[in-house]
């Protein structure tokens, strides 16, 4: 009897053994945490910057942004301060090699001006639409999914800050702050726009708040930084990042009106301050031998904006399913190809080795 329990028992333990060998399966390959990384590079840089660059509108902002960029940071190194009397005056732009783009009416280099100018655009344009757009958010986020009065509050106060008109407030929040800090300045000019964000990333939450994965998650005890980061942000990264390129191309804007107006700290290396000069001083609008003096910072502030523009309409290509996948169908097709590659290739070299 015990031997037939033992062989009993045996039997029943190698059924659970097969079970367990057909049930748990283990994964031949174990995604490490390089590999991890390398995924989510190609998923959020890789890919968006190939769809990018596929378009032409992408590839043309990129382009010209990172010139702007390059103009900003390495550019005051290498190009010197413009000084005034370093040259002869109103000399025309391609006439001098050594003033490629002409010099003002204080024989100042007009380049020189462009590039010691373009770093405290690039420090507004930066705290301008990352404030703005982090504010926004976070506000439309709270309206959104609270509701209530918190919701009542926040529309209230965007609707008035939205019902005043633009220049007229920044020009007083200039005249009473005085800010000559960069990234400050940048703050106070994008403000009207935080209003315009919140509304339409709250009119984003309010849908996904009432979905059912929301609630689910909001009933397992999900807290609230939790449903902001994983079911919120990933359906608002396109309206996030658009409206950061458009609060980007305000703050340029508003900042030459405001420094073209003298509302804002009076500095020589400063777009608007160059159109101020060129027009009030030399009128040049009617002067033929100082246009080029107010085409230059024209043309630098233009070639910005189109920039910015038109990188903002490519990057709605870069969050559509269907060109996402089309690209990732591409990459796989590419790997596939390259395995098949290496296959016949080591078929080919087997093959030689057994005939010899």
């Amino acid at each position: 009897m015990a031997s037939d329990e033992s062989t009993e028992a045996d039997a029943i333990g190698e059924d659970s053994s097969a079970e367990s060998t057909v049930f748990d399966v283990t994964a031949d390959y174990e995604q490490s945490t390089l590999d991890y990384y390398q995924n989510q590079f190609d998923i959020w840089v890789v890919e968006p910057f190939k769809i990018l660059w596929s378009d032409y509108r992408g590839r043309f902002g990129i382009i010209v942004v990172a010139f702007y960029i390059l103009m900003g940071t390495l550019g005051p190194v290498i190009v010197p301060a413009p000084e005034p009397n370093q040259a002869g005056r109103l000399i025309q732009p391609f006439e001098n090699p050594s003033h490629i783009l002409g010099t003002d009416g204080l024989g100042q280099d007009l380049f020189g001006l462009m590039v010691h100018a373009t770093p405290a655009m690039l420090k507004m344009i930066l705290s301008g639409a990352i404030a703005g757009s982090v504010t926004g958010v976070i506000l439309g986020i709270i309206a959104g999914y609270k509701g209530g009065w918190t919701d009542k509050v926040i529309m209230t106060w965007g609707d008035t800050i939205a019902s005043i008109p633009g220049i007229p407030l920044l020009i007083l929040l200039a005249a009473i702050i005085e800010p000559e800090n960069p990234f400050v300045i940048g703050i106070i000019l994008n403000i009207t726009g935080i209003a315009g964000a919140s509304r339409g990333i709250r009119a984003q939450v309010l849908p996904l708040a009432e979905k059912e994965h929301v609630e689910a998650a909001r009933a397992q005890g999900q807290s609230f930084s939790g449903l902001i980061v994983k079911e919120f942000l990933p359906h608002l990264l396109p309206l996030i990042f658009i409206g950061m390129l458009g609060g980007a191309v305000a703050v340029i804007t508003a900042s030459v009106a405001l420094y073209f107006l003298g509302i804002l700290p009076f500095t020589t290396q400063n777009w608007g301050v160059v159109l101020n000069i060129a027009y009030q001083e030399s009128g040049a609008m009617y002067n033929p031998r100082a246009r080029h003096w107010l085409l230059v910072p024209l043309v630098t502030l233009t070639l910005l904006n189109i920039a910015l523009t038109m990188l903002a309409q490519a990057f709605d290509q870069v969050f559509n399913p269907r060109v996402r996948a089309r690209h990732r169908g591409r990459k796989v097709e590419a790997e596939e190809t390259e395995e098949e590659e290496a296959t016949n290739v080591d078929s080919e070299l087997i093959g030689g080795q057994m005939q010899q």
